[in-house]
């Protein structure tokens, strides 16, 4: 049996990947911290000059191929870009995953059309998955699409969960196209796309803002779909395998959310270092207490423990070797530390830690979403114990 040779954990920041994280970290810095700490508080929509900052950076194209206009980096760079994202504002670490996240399943046709403007940050999506009863259970969605003679469609239902449904240039939307067969639940959804007006929802589509407690900067929808019209065409992949498409981006998608749990966490800590070293109380700064020293180190050892994992399995993915299994893992290790280190920078921080005046509670809010979304905690622990143990 051969051994597999392990190389330096320190290869992993080449050059080249210090350079873009330095790049992605000043951005962070200048651009995005200042506009979270105002917007955030008062739940403030991205700016577009924000995102169009962005778009002359790259950043919507880094895992988009060169011959699309894209930068042709791997996940190992976009994990980068996004956890330092993230350390400024969550949602703008999602919202480059609008620009290049969303393709599995598309044609060469549509890769050659598409591609390009989501790499200018001029072809963003919003994801119409979930349902009210399809959450976790993506197979049991009850949106349904009907065939028009033109080759087009119409679809009719809800959807849930949609963020940035008003501000995307399209909304990529699963429907049935099959009734529902309990012996073949997946089967018989089909993804549709559906372009827009920028701003606009589609024609035949009502939708309510989702009251969030955080994830500020963009909307959450709830949709109602009316017998809105897909043109001919608009079909990603092939009829009826609709949750192929949705499931092939999960890896990538793990590997964000773990990213940008990283990159909350450590805003936290580094929040309050600069906090303990500022706030004194008894004639001292509290960072001389050891209670807020063990907190501390305990806090930036978690951090370091999920990035590491993130960094080996980013560059199995890019090195091509299977990583789902360890793809929820990461997810799972990420977000449940993030959850539990952002909410010691608020016990470091005190009561003013329970305020809008401190951006630790902005991170703690965000960091309690990413053991949600793609696939909650408990969904990740499902697909590793039955991957290790069997169904």
């Amino acid at each position: 049996m051969s051994t597999r040779i392990e190389a330096p954990a320190e290869v992993f920041l080449t050059e080249d990947r210090l350079a873009i994280q330095a790049l992605a970290r000043e951005f962070v810095a200048k651009e995005v911290l200042p506009v979270a700490d105002e917007l955030d508080p008062v739940a403030g929509q991205i700016p577009m000059d924000l995102r169009r900052k962005m778009a002359d950076l790259g950043f919507f194209g880094i895992l988009i191929p060169e011959e699309h206009g894209g930068l042709g980096l791997g996940v190992c760079e976009y994990a980068l870009v996004v956890e330092e994202l993230a350390r400024g504002w969550m949602s703008v670490a999602s919202l480059i995953a609008r620009g290049q996240q969303f393709t599995h399943g598309f044609s060469a046709e549509q890769r050659a059309a598409y591609l390009p403007r989501m790499a200018r940050g001029e072809f963003l999506s919003a994801f119409a998955l979930s349902e009210a009863e399809a959450g976790s259970d993506v197979a049991n969605l009850r949106c349904r699409a009907e065939r028009e003679a033109d080759g087009g469609w119409r679809i009719t239902g809800q959807k849930m969960w949609c963020t940035f449904a008003d501000g995307s240039d399209y909304l990529q939307v699963f429907a049935r196209t099959q009734p529902l067969d309990p012996e073949r639940r997946s089967h018989g959804i089909t993804c549709f796309l559906m372009p827009k007006e920028r701003g606009t929802l589609p024609a035949g589509v009502t939708g309510t803002p989702v009251r969030k407690i955080g994830y500020h900067g963009w909307k959450t929808w709830e949709l109602s779909f009316d017998g809105a019209r897909v043109e001919p065409g608009m079909v990603v992949g092939p009829e009826g395998h609709g949750f192929k498409v949705a499931m092939g981006d999960l890896v990538i998608a793990r590997i964000h959310t773990a990213a940008r749990a990283i990159g909350l966490a450590r805003a936290a800590l580094e929040d309050s270092i600069a906090y303990a070293k500022e706030r004194v109380q008894f004639g001292k700064p509290i960072a001389d207490k050891q209670a807020i020293r063990f907190k501390i180190a305990d806090m930036a050892t978690r951090v370091e423990a999920s990035r590491a994992l993130l960094h080996r399995i980013c560059a199995d993915y890019d090195a091509g070797r299977p990583s789902n299994l360890q793809a929820s893992m990461v997810k799972l290790h990420a977000t449940e530390m993030a959850e539990r280190v952002t909410s010691e920078g608020i016990q470091i921080h005190g009561g003013a830690g329970f305020t809008t005046d401190f951006a630790v509670e902005r991170h703690w809010r965000d960091a309690r979403l990413t053991k949600i979304f793609e696939g909650t905690s408990e969904i990740q622990m499902k697909i590793i114990s039955d991957t290790l143990l069997g169904r």
